[in-house]
């Protein structure tokens, strides 16, 4: 007689919290993947694959339990409902399914409660995988929903908080788009060839992932500090969030992607900030405004950027 083969066990958890912002500002912020890596401090990167209309598909990195994965997932977007449901199509394991939704509710004191929801199978079943991926979903939920109750909580509008930009330049020497990615995936030379850089730890625990520990040189003389998690896609992109930020930042990701265009070989720097403004005034000064943050950070990520992008368009000469 045929063995009939066992349904895997389906693992539930939620995750909620009542926060004063109103639900279309928090569902917009879910809704809107690309400001994930500098809002979300566990999201790495996000990279769209295909959207039409309510739906979408794309590839995200983020941090889970101390390490960088990596899932396809897909999305249903319902404003009117305020409810985005995920399934992820292909899941790392010992997880074999996992799908959920974020849901926003208008409870009768007013407010907002968040909903996270989960679902989950893992291979055979097993009791230690379980609690491996109901402690990373404990942890991240938390992170998550903390952020979103933060940024929403400040008293200033997202959109002056959080921003994206961009520079680009074009690839001049010989060494072209690949001599420009090379240059800037290899970061460990950076103190030796950067003016505003003066330490560099970079390590690589697998294959097109990179944990770049730097200590950068400001306008003024100061030193800070950071530590990004990368993810590298040779020869087009170099995809990075910053795990420890800047005393005015509560996030920021960016990307340098490298492309052959009609007019030549061209390199991008993008950055996504997320402002926090309680260190408005403690950086810039008791009469500063988000507006004059928005400006300083403009600038000073925006110099840091084009003088690393100037080098590596020199890169067949340094590389």
């Amino acid at each position: 007689m045929a063995r009939t083969a066992t349904r895997p066990t389906v693992h539930r958890s939620e995750h909620t919290l009542t926060v004063t912002a109103p639900a279309e500002d928090l569902y917009a912020l879910v809704a809107d993947v690309r400001r994930w890596p500098a809002v979300f401090e566990p999201t790495v990167h996000v990279c769209h694959l295909a959207r039409e209309g309510r739906t979408e598909r794309f590839e995200i990195w983020a941090e889970v339990n101390g390490e960088v994965a990596h899932w396809r997932s897909h999305r249903v977007l319902d404003p009117r409902r305020l409810y985005v449901s995920f399934r992820q199509e292909h899941s790392r394991p010992p997880v074999t399914s996992m799908s959920g939704g974020w849901l926003f509710r208008r409870p009768a004191g007013g407010g907002t409660e968040i909903v996270l929801r989960h679902r989950f199978t893992v291979a055979d079943d097993d009791p230690a995988a379980v609690a491996r991926v109901e402690e990373a979903l404990d942890r991240n939920s938390a992170r998550e929903l903390g952020a979103l109750a933060a940024l929403t909580g400040t008293g200033h509008a997202v959109d002056d908080l959080v921003f994206s930009f961009t520079d680009t330049i074009p690839l001049r020497g010989s060494g072209g788009a690949l001599g420009a990615y090379t240059f800037v995936e290899r970061a460990e030379r950076w103190a030796d060839l950067l003016p505003h850089v003066a330490r560099v730890d970079l390590t690589e625990p697998e294959p097109g992932v990179q944990w770049l520990e730097m200590d950068t040189v400001t306008a003024d003389g100061s030193t800070h500090t950071t530590r990004s998690a990368r993810i590298c896609r040779a020869p087009e992109w170099i995809a990075y969030k910053q795990q420890r930020t800047p005393r005015l930042l509560s996030g920021h990701s960016g990307e340098w992607t490298f492309a052959q265009t009609s007019d030549g070989p061209v390199a991008t720097a993008r950055h996504t900030v997320a402002i926090d403004p309680s260190g408005i005034t403690e950086v810039l000064g008791p009469e500063a405004t988000t507006s004059d943050a928005r400006a300083y950070l403009r600038d000073a990520l925006g110099r840091n950027s084009l003088a690393t992008l100037r080098h590596a368009a020199e890169a067949d000469q340094r590389v």
